[in-house]
């Protein structure tokens, strides 16, 4: 299966689920594949209850391969697009394009391998005056099924982003991704609000 069947099929998925796009845009990075964000508008019943998805398409293109890896492997290995979804017209969150590019670039740039769990960082605030510089990387299937491929070819799957403030990555790092979503979900945080603050990090 070529590149472009894979990205049209990427595209196929995410317009079923979500509609058409309402804007897109490309960057493209030396040493990386051009990956384009894709938004779609979910309107609300008031101005800002609506929702604004990113998602990235091309980081499927090719599988993401072990660091450790001697040999990479073209075709097998698995293979992810990401998903950021906020709440519309409280902030610039437009400008998350080109942190979510370097984000999905890492995998050919860097060579990782992006799974739930990870702490991804790009060190710089996702949106001019967020108080996220990271996302912790969730349990793919919630929002967009994941998209069986053509064997040996592994399924792509829609990782969803969930920005974390500094103090919120630095408490993940020490207790885990489990313990912090669990902390999150106590305290009945609003991941999807771009304004929000840090979630309580002391006592229970």
């Amino acid at each position: 299966m070529a590149s472009g069947d894979v990205l049209a099929l990427v595209e196929a998925r995410l317009t079923a689920t979500f509609g058409e796009p309402d804007a897109r845009a490309a960057v493209t990075f030396v040493g990386a594949e051009r990956i384009e964000v894709l938004r779609f508008l979910e309107p609300g019943e008031g101005l800002h209850d609506g929702l604004v998805r990113y998602v990235t398409l091309g980081m499927s293109v090719q599988p993401m391969t072990d660091p450790t890896a001697l040999v990479a492997d073209p075709v097998r290995g698995p293979r992810a697009e990401l998903v950021l979804t906020v709440r519309a017209g409280r902030a610039a969150t437009d400008e998350v394009l080109r942190p979510l590019v370097v984000l999905a670039s890492a995998p050919q740039v860097e060579g990782v391998v992006v799974a739930p769990g990870a702490s991804l960082d790009v060190g710089e605030p996702l949106w001019p005056g967020a108080g996220f510089t990271s996302v912790l990387v969730g349990e793919p299937g919630g929002l967009v099924a994941d998209l069986e491929l053509d064997e040996p070819m592994d399924p792509v799957r829609f990782l969803p982003l969930l920005p974390m403030t500094p103090n919120e990555a630095a408490w993940k790092r020490v207790h885990g991704a489990t313990a912090l979503e669990e902390r999150w979900l106590k305290h009945g945080v609003d991941l999807r609000d771009p304004l929000r603050a840090a979630v309580a990090l002391d006592g229970d």
